[in-house]
């Protein structure tokens, strides 16, 4: 990570990585929250990685483009060796050696540099705020991979639960079927239950682990680490409105921000391109020097220097600038329409994330409502058939349904804070960036 700057991020996870490395190496199964796992992704994700060297590369690029406007300084040289009939007259072969040293500074390029420097400057903050986004993603990723793996095994506790009663309620008809009491289909029923919860128990723990290897997977851990989840899926208001998202959104977006700076990056070219109307002017002084007596030799025949001005300026180039200028401007005008776009994009997002949002809120209340009352049916069906007054049948359907209402309650709970996160990011809440920072750019561009 050393090779760009996660700013405040690193810090953390540095201090982070240092109680979690210590967990680890005296524990074969790590303890793990959700801020853990956030520090750890954003540490070890490739994405960011990747978006971090994108962002170095856009800086060293600017740099390129700034010091095209000083002052550069070269050498050539040679040796070459005489023969002939004409050499011989004069004396036989001869090696003979030249220096020239040259510095050279541009003047004026009629904007071509200026536009490369101001394209350049606004990819930097495109790669900065990508940077930025990209680890917004991981975030959101990595927060939607805990919570399935909390729900995962929230499922798994909900079939061992369902296999217990199935048992519970086996032990029942059996000590009924031996009495006398219940025929011998209420006894096979009840082992057919009892055999789909086990397998309903079992892939529920397959579904586990499927998740905590996902899990680990984004936050860089090996993927059979066995992780111990120590945070719970539970439910806490988000008090936000629509507007107030929006708001929120278009201020910090990284996305948004970007495709602003994405028009200055091609005004700046279109800038470039205009250049191939105008003159360019530059300075350039030479000192060459040479002889027959190795390479830097001075013979006085051979020593000189320059200093001079030079000019150039292609008065008709068979309307290939105008080609180029037409090219970079329709460049300009896709950037413009590619902000309308990710700003319509942005409200959309952030509209469906707050609905998806407040609606499995809603489901969070139906379905815990749904548990309490299949909870009762339940022990209201197992009690009338140990009474004699109820059937197997009854008993069962109600199990089916006590343990699809716990689903369905911890699927809500699920599906509600991944949508938070959701919005979260549909609002472009920052991890590291100062998104203050470019808009006062922006405004001084």
């Amino acid at each position: 990570m050393s090779m760009f700057n996660l700013k405040k991020t690193t810090a953390m996870v540095m201090g982070g990585l240092m109680a979690l490395s210590v967990s680890t190496a005296f524990a074969e199964t790590m303890d793990i929250s959700l801020e853990d796992s956030l520090l750890m992704a954003l540490a070890n994700n490739h994405s960011i990685k990747m978006a971090g060297y994108d962002y170095e590369n856009a800086k060293w690029q600017l740099s390129s483009a700034r010091r095209a406007t000083g002052l550069t300084l070269g050498w050539k040289g040679q040796g070459i060796k005489n023969g002939g009939i004409a050499t011989e007259a004069q004396g036989g072969p001869r090696t003979g050696f030249s220096n020239s040293f040259s510095l050279s500074l541009p003047i004026y390029t009629g904007g071509k540099l200026e536009g490369l420097q101001a394209s350049a400057k606004a990819r930097v903050a495109e790669q900065d705020l990508a940077f930025e986004r990209t680890k917004q993603s991981v975030k959101e990723s990595t927060t939607s991979a805990y919570f399935k793996a909390l729900q995962a095994r929230n499922q798994v506790s909900v079939y061992n639960d369902t296999v217990k009663t199935c048992n519970e309620h086996l032990r029942n008809v059996n000590a009924q079927f031996s009495v006398g009491v219940v025929a011998k289909s209420d006894v096979l029923a009840s082992e057919v239950q009892l055999a789909s919860a086990q397998l309903g128990l079992t892939k529920a723990e397959n579904d586990y682990y499927v998740a905590v290897a996902t899990l680990n997977k984004i936050i860089g851990l090996p993927i059979d680490t066995d992780l111990n989840l120590t945070d719970d899926l539970d439910y806490a208001h988000y008090d936000v409105n629509l507007d107030e998202c929006t708001k929120i959104a278009m201020h910090n977006r990284p996305d948004a921000l970007a495709s602003l700076f994405a028009i200055e990056e091609a005004k700046g070219g279109a800038q470039s391109a205009r250049s191939g109307y105008l003159p360019s002017i530059s300075v350039s002084a030479g000192k060459a020097y040479g002889g027959y007596n190795g390479w830097f030799a001075n013979d006085d025949s051979k020593n000189s220097w320059t200093i001079g001005v030079q000019g150039e300026w292609n008065f008709w180039d068979n309307n290939v600038t105008q080609a180029n200028v037409s090219a970079a401007d329709a460049m300009v005008r896709k950037a413009e329409e590619n902000a309308m776009e990710t700003e319509s994009t942005v409200r959309l997002e952030v509209q469906t994330a707050l609905l998806n949002m407040q609606s499995s809120e809603k489901n969070i209340s139906t379905t815990s409502t749904a548990v309490e009352k299949a909870e009762e049916d339940y022990n209201i069906a197992r009690v009338r058939y140990s009474a004699g007054v109820g059937t197997n049948l009854d008993v069962m359907d109600a199990q089916d349904k006590l343990t699809k209402a716990k689903t369905d309650y911890y699927t809500a709970l699920y599906t509600y804070n991944t949508s938070k996160a959701s919005l979260d990011k549909a609002m472009g809440l920052m991890v590291d960036l100062d998104v203050d920072d470019y808009w006062a750019k922006l405004g001084k561009w």
